[in-house]
């Protein structure tokens, strides 16, 4: 079976991994609203040599795609400090959001295109749709086909992959029932699934998790995503300890798993 895990608090990812018997996890390694690099940790060798699969999602607030060039910029170096961090612990990928271009869609492209340009890291580079906003770049799947188009073979020297949330392409509009599909169709595989449910209606535009089979989200169709994704999962109804909601949320995925 896939791995199976979630967003744990990140000061002890391997040991809450075994409490909650997870297949993976997902951690921040600096403040996810802040640019500031990430610490040193005194794990890292630890973390590395287990080969244990640890995810690490950047911070928020990156957008190299913003025709701002001050946060443009500073979004580029808080993700090649967030690549190095991850480097050093032989994270299994780093998940960063596809970010805004206030000005045209086509804009952001380009700027994504330019930031991949200049990244060195044998971590991959998860690239992940977005629940709203003016001007995302990866919100619309045909927006986001576009921009992988512009961006996958520009470096050949870094692993550049997907991570589709579920939440967010429910909030963003998409129908569900072959979403996972056409994001196949244009990029070949999915790397990461964010499997979480949602509080709001269907295009909302608004990214608010719940636990799993409790929002809006239709239960088949949420279903139908995790397995067709044929993807590592990660659960993201976050809290600080292990605790019955991510029990609950990764015993779901692994009942659609399991169910034909």
């Amino acid at each position: 079976m896939r791995p199976v895990g979630c967003h744990v608090d990140g000061d002890q990812p391997l040991k809450i991994a075994a409490t909650l018997g997870a297949g993976c996890v997902q951690i921040f390694l600096s403040d996810p609203q802040s640019f500031r690099a990430p610490p040193k940790r005194p794990d890292e060798e630890e973390l590395k040599s287990s080969g244990f699969p640890i995810y690490v999602h950047a911070p928020y607030r990156i957008n190299v795609c913003s025709p701002a060039s001050n946060v443009r910029y500073g979004s580029r170096n808080v993700l090649k400090s967030t690549l190095t961090a991850a480097d050093r612990i032989g994270a299994a990928g780093v998940i960063v959001h596809g970010g805004h271009a206030e000005d045209d869609v086509s804009e952001g492209f380009g700027r994504w295109a330019r930031t991949i340009e200049d990244l060195k890291c044998s971590t991959p580079v998860l690239i992940e749709n977005t629940a709203g906003g003016k001007n995302a770049v990866a919100r619309r799947m045909d927006d986001f086909a576009k921009l992988w188009e512009t961006v996958k073979d520009v470096n050949p020297n870094i692993t550049l992959g997907i991570c589709i949330d579920t939440c967010h392409a429910h909030s963003a509009g998409e129908e569900l029932s072959d979403v996972i599909e056409r994001v196949i169709g244009f990029a070949g595989k999915i790397d990461l699934l964010h499997a979480n449910d949602s509080k709001d209606a269907a295009g909302s535009g608004r990214d608010r998790h719940c636990t799993l089979g409790t929002g809006e989200i239709d239960l088949d169709a949420l279903k139908h995503m995790i397995r067709a994704a044929n993807a590592p999962v990660i659960c993201e109804n976050k809290q600080p300890q292990p605790g019955e909601v991510m029990q609950s949320d990764m015993d779901f995925v692994r009942e659609a798993l399991e169910t034909p």
